[in-house]
């Protein structure tokens, strides 16, 4: 950089130097300003005092610095080449952030000291009878420079937010993995929990949606604060602490509309990781259209994932009970079967199954005396019409 424009002058040392021996009393006077309505920032200048010090005096030497450059015409420095106070301030909006204090609080503190460190540059100016070029350029470099520190610490207030924020979520996650892990112990767990800020409840249950649609994960990525992210190379959803009272569902409910998600059943967190099987077995029924739902709750859904968690022993099922049938034409065949399934949920009742199929109860009675003639006693075997109504009520669409 050339700073063959600037140029040092007597008065401005002189006022280096009378400025510099005032610090002291001006540091007093900013700590009573503020400790009158923001106690909290009069302690930090207490307890930080070789810091702020150290600080001020680099506040002064730039300060001149910078009302040189401005009767030189030229541009303010940035504060990235005195690293020295761009960090102290830096940490000064970290700690704001780490004690949950408000930003805007502390640049109007910023402007307090501003105002205060004014009336001593000003009322010195005066006394050494500076010119009104150098006084103007004196007030533009005060408040240039608490811009500047304003925007350091505002800097270092997003930094640790966003660090923090980081933090959070990795600490979230990690917690999430151990839940699911069957090899965690309690000890692990309640201290990935005390890292996160979670409060580990007493049952939990999972929800989880297809990790390639993308409307899906936004969804679950806006559900409560409360949940723990589920990330893992098969996964993608979350843990809902608590139990699912009839409220908290209906509002899940419809807070998921539009995901397709699987809902999992509500288990001690010791269980959680073997629960994580029910949803994906949904998910995988709900592509088949086995499932149909928007969520679906593996609660309301229990005995079709129980048969169909392995599809083969109930297809066998199927082909098995359908076998006397094995010769009729497709059409004839899907119309008695449709009725068969129907007489077995009404348990017989002619007229039930008629208005079910939309039919009139003679064809029902027809179709009925069709179907004894191919299954004959096995109607009327509790034993058997129990293996029926299991292979076509949740066999599938197939008919063979």
């Amino acid at each position: 950089m050339d700073n063959s424009a600037l140029r040092s002058t007597p008065d401005l040392q002189r006022f280096e130097e009378s400025i510099a021996a005032q610090l002291p009393q001006l540091m007093i006077e900013v700590g009573d300003l503020l400790r009158m309505d923001w106690p909290e920032y009069a302690e930090f200048l207490d307890e930080n005092g070789l810091n702020v010090a150290e600080a001020a005096g680099l506040f002064v030497h730039r300060l001149v610095e910078m009302t040189e450059r401005g009767l030189a015409k030229l541009e303010p420095e940035s504060l990235e080449t005195e690293p020295t106070v761009q960090l102290v301030f830096e940490q000064i909006g970290r700690t704001q952030w780490v004690y949950g204090r408000d930003l805007t609080v502390l640049l109007t503190a910023y402007q307090v000291g501003a105002r205060a460190a004014w009336r001593h540059v000003s009322q010195t100016a005066l006394e050494l009878e500076l010119s009104s070029e150098v006084l103007a350029a004196l007030a533009e470099a005060v408040f240039v420079f608490v811009d500047q520190l304003s925007s350091a610490s505002a800097h270092g207030y997003v930094l640790e937010q966003s660090e923090a924020i980081a933090d959070r979520e990795r600490f979230r996650r990690e917690l999430s993995d151990l839940l699911l892990s069957d090899r965690s112990d309690s000890v692990a767990v309640g201290s990935a929990a005390q890292r996160a800020g979670w409060e580990l409840p007493v049952e939990a249950c999972v929800i989880l949606v297809d990790a390639d649609d993308s409307d899906a994960r936004a969804i679950v990525d806006r559900l409560d604060g409360q949940c723990l992210p589920v990330r893992t190379p098969t996964l993608y959803g979350v843990i809902v602490p608590g139990p699912m009272a009839a409220a908290r569902k209906t509002r899940i409910r419809a807070l998921l509309r539009g995901a397709n998600a699987v809902v999992g059943h509500v288990v001690p967190l010791e269980l959680l990781p073997a629960s994580t099987r029910l949803p994906q077995i949904a998910m995988r029924l709900q592509r088949r259209g086995l499932l149909s739902g928007d969520p679906i709750f593996v609660t309301e859904h229990l005995d079709t994932i129980i048969v169909h968690r392995d599809p083969r022993p109930i297809d066998a099922l199927r082909r098995q009970v359908l076998a006397p049938l094995a010769d009729v034409a497709p059409g004839t065949r899907a119309r008695l079967v449709e009725t068969l399934a129907a007489w077995l949920r009404h348990m017989g009742d002619r007229n039930a199954v008629a208005e079910e199929l939309f039919v009139h109860p003679q064809t029902v009675r027809y179709r009925m005396t069709q179907l004894r003639g191919y299954f004959g006693d096995a109607l009327d075997s509790p034993r058997e019409r129990a293996r029926m109504l299991l292979a076509l009520e949740w066999g599938g669409a197939e008919d063979s």
